[in-house]
């Protein structure tokens, strides 16, 4: 039995009880947030029942762990602040995931027969690095619309940079970073089919669990 579906349980575990604790100890801020959190972490398995995809567990243990580590422990938790190095982590790792994700639309769109589509490797790789990119700026967008009308603390605004733009633009960077190592990866993926690296494993799991999206011309 593959460990991505009870790592994946546990992590929503670990939500529900924090939910339970929260709601007993009558801290209902920390409890609305959590649920939120659950509630957020059940997306990919809506999305793939709605769209009538297949999401791998490797897939959907990602999601699911990426949002525990964002929202649960760096919001809920203040690793945010705890840890200096925890925002730029997780930007590089959305712009690994936005890049895996924006390579796999497109890719779907290129091998579909009803689609008529003929991307090159290049283009196919290019739209990847510039979905993950815009994905992270409209991220970046809500984290300052969010400071200006709520007076939350996204953006992480330090004593020698009250606005927050020093942290925003480490994020970008680190998120452009991820994306084009992707981009790199999934060039060579398409450019020589025997190129072994995660991304090959990742983008061939999905096509075996979705074979109605890939048939071939």
């Amino acid at each position: 039995m593959s460990l991505h579906y009870p790592i994946s349980f546990l992590l929503k575990a670990i939500l529900l009880i924090e939910a339970v604790v929260a709601v007993w100890e009558q801290q209902w801020h920390t409890a609305g947030i959590t649920v939120g959190i659950i509630l957020i972490t059940l997306t990919p398995l809506l999305v793939g029942r709605r769209f009538r995809v297949s999401i791998p567990p490797e897939f959907e243990l990602l999601a699911v762990a990426f949002i525990f580590a964002s929202l649960f422990l760096g919001e809920v938790h203040s690793y945010y602040i705890r840890f200096w190095w925890w925002d730029i982590l997780l930007h590089a790792s959305s712009g690994l995931l936005m890049g895996v994700m924006g390579f796999l639309l497109v890719h779907v769109l290129n091998e579909t027969e009803d689609i008529n589509l003929h991307m090159t490797p290049g283009f196919v790789a290019f739209f990847a690095f510039i979905f993950a990119v815009g994905v992270g700026a409209l991220w970046e967008n809500y984290e300052f619309a969010m400071d200006s009308l709520f007076g939350t603390d996204m953006q992480k605004a330090m004593l020698d940079d009250p606005s927050g733009l020093t942290d925003t633009m480490w994020d970008m960077i680190v998120n452009t970073l991820g994306a084009l190592i992707i981009s790199v990866l999934g060039y060579g993926y398409l450019k020589t089919a025997g190129n072994e690296s995660f991304l090959l494993r990742w983008i061939n799991t999905f096509i075996q669990s979705n074979p109605h999206l890939f048939k071939r011309r």
